[in-house]
């Protein structure tokens, strides 16, 4: 989400916009403003305290910062942050700040800022998605203004872009409480307005440290969630760009229009039918194999996500250290699902609840799920639900976990650490798999890594934790004179620094 939670939009789209006649040019009054479009609106503006997604898209780099900043090929730069070094052992590392810089009320950054931000995020009251990093720091301390070292309790190769996402976030500590809405950072962007339901406007921060280098003066980032009205609002003009849009059935229209630019890229995204095995009787793993036998996933990726994805069958990516295709393990079979159903002694039709978030591939997906569970005597009984209502209801920590199945998109790209947690949304429980996992983070080599990651894949695919669906491909849709846009996706951001207007 997220850490694990997060959603991301790769759907289908209806043909009614195809329909429409000869369009305006797209909005760019100004060169210096920009209108970009997002499909889901965030719950707040604390990405250290929430699960969404959407937070990190307006607010990653733009009005916070971390200590590094992670690049559109996945690769880790200083931000905060000037350089670090790393014990040979991976478990400290020492952090040296970039001096001079001021957060938005004023207050300097230092490393104070930075201990308490780390110590905020693993404390016992925090919410935030990835607070069993911040657990598994053994201390943080800060020897001087400008210096941090970061003393793991296993080693970590990927702290320095585990950093840079947006959980890592530096608040100053007075802000803190007031972040939801009134966020405080050290970006260039500041909030300038919110409009609910409707649109964001950040502005640029005079006083940011390197202010020459921000193009764009205001940007106004509007929510629009139904798949048609997303490409009806580029074709009209109304938007400027539209990451990770819902177009897959209007890519050749837009592919043949001059004034636009299509980005089909890659992400490190797992699109999954969550199972919540705290339930019966989908805490019989029998059962949720034959929930995965009945999915035919290359029907899911055509229906869901218009055919822009690949096959996955554990919680773990193509192109990701240590890799294994796993999807034979659970193949589409739905005779085999009929007679696991019968083994688990479970009389069809039995009913499962569908909660399904807004999200076009979530929405699609589900009435694709549905249709193909009906075939093995499982009645999935849709529910859609809004994000707020799918966030407490399905995946709040220690909530009610109110859920027979759901689909959605965990869009961070290191998140197995989720399956050792007992309190996460799935409800799986393996002392085996934290056994193992405890063994991935305890070998420093690479090679040794790699090939526990491996046994990880195959473990979790073998309890069934999921339907585990596939990796997303995202398309991006903007105006073929503004630049700076990502193609790739290694995580959900929009880093309006680098944007500007031929």
């Amino acid at each position: 989400m997220f850490k694990n939670l997060s959603i991301l939009v790769v759907a289908a789209t209806s043909t009614v916009a195809l329909a429409m006649t000869p369009l305006p040019s797209l909005a760019q009054s100004k060169k210096d403003s920009v209108v970009m479009a997002m499909a889901l609106e965030p719950p707040g503006l604390d990405p250290t305290n929430a699960a969404a997604s959407a937070i990190a898209e307006v607010t990653l780099y733009n009005v916070y910062e971390t200590l590094t900043k992670i690049r559109e090929d996945g690769s880790v730069s200083p931000l905060l942050a000037e350089s670090w070094q790393a014990s040979p052992d991976l478990k400290t590392y020492t952090f040296r700040l970039r001096k001079g810089v001021k957060f938005q009320n004023g207050e300097p950054f230092n490393s104070a800022a930075v201990k308490f931000s780390f110590d905020r995020a693993a404390a016992p009251t925090s919410t935030n998605k990835d607070k069993s990093l911040f657990q598994s720091f053994e201390s943080v301390t800060a020897p001087d203004a400008d210096t941090v070292v970061v003393k793991l309790k296993y080693s970590e190769p990927n702290l320095p872009f585990l950093l840079g996402q947006a959980t890592a976030s530096i608040v100053e500590p007075k802000s803190a409480p007031t972040n939801v809405t009134q966020p405080v950072g050290t970006g260039p962007y500041t909030l300038g307005a919110w409009a609910k339901g409707s649109s964001i406007t950040l502005v640029k921060w005079p006083g940011y440290r390197d202010a020459g280098a921000i193009k764009l003066a205001k940007v106004t980032i509007r929510f629009i969630s139904d798949p048609a009205a997303q490409v009806a609002a580029l074709l009209s003009g109304d938007v400027d760009a539209f990451p990770r849009v819902a177009a897959g059935r209007s890519l050749a229209q837009f592919k043949s229009d001059p004034r636009f630019k299509v980005l089909i890229g890659g992400s490190k995204a797992k699109t999954i039918v969550a199972i919540n095995e705290r339930h019966k009787p989908l805490d019989d793993v029998r059962v949720r194999r034959a929930i995965l036998a009945a999915i035919d996933r290359k029907a899911m990726i055509e229906g869901a996500a218009d055919g822009f994805g690949t096959p996955i069958g554990s919680f773990y990516v193509p192109g990701s250290l240590g890799y294994v295709d796993t999807t034979g393990i659970n193949p589409y079979d739905p005779e085999k699902a009929k007679k696991l159903l019968a083994e688990a002694g479970v009389k069809t039709p039995l009913e499962l609840s569908l909660k399904l978030p807004p999200p076009a591939y979530a929405r699609q997906g589900g009435e694709v799920l549905a249709a193909q569970l009906a075939k093995v005597g499982i009645v999935a009984k849709i529910e859609n639900v809004e994000w707020a209502q799918w966030l407490s209801q399905v995946f709040t920590q220690n909530g009610p976990h109110n859920y027979d199945l759901t689909i959605v998109s965990h869009v961070e790209p290191f998140d197995l650490v989720k399956m050792t947690e007992s309190d996460y949304y799935f409800g799986y429980n393996s002392p085996a798999f934290d056994a193992l996992y405890k063994s991935i983070v305890t070998t420093p080599d690479e090679a040794g890594r790699a090939k526990l990651l491996g046994d990880a894949q195959r473990m979790l695919a073998t309890d069934a934790v999921a339907g585990f669906l596939y990796q997303p491909q995202l398309i991006t849709i903007t105006n073929k004179k503004l630049k700076g846009v990502w193609k790739d996706v290694p995580q959900f951001e929009n880093d309006f620094s680098t944007w500007s207007w031929e």
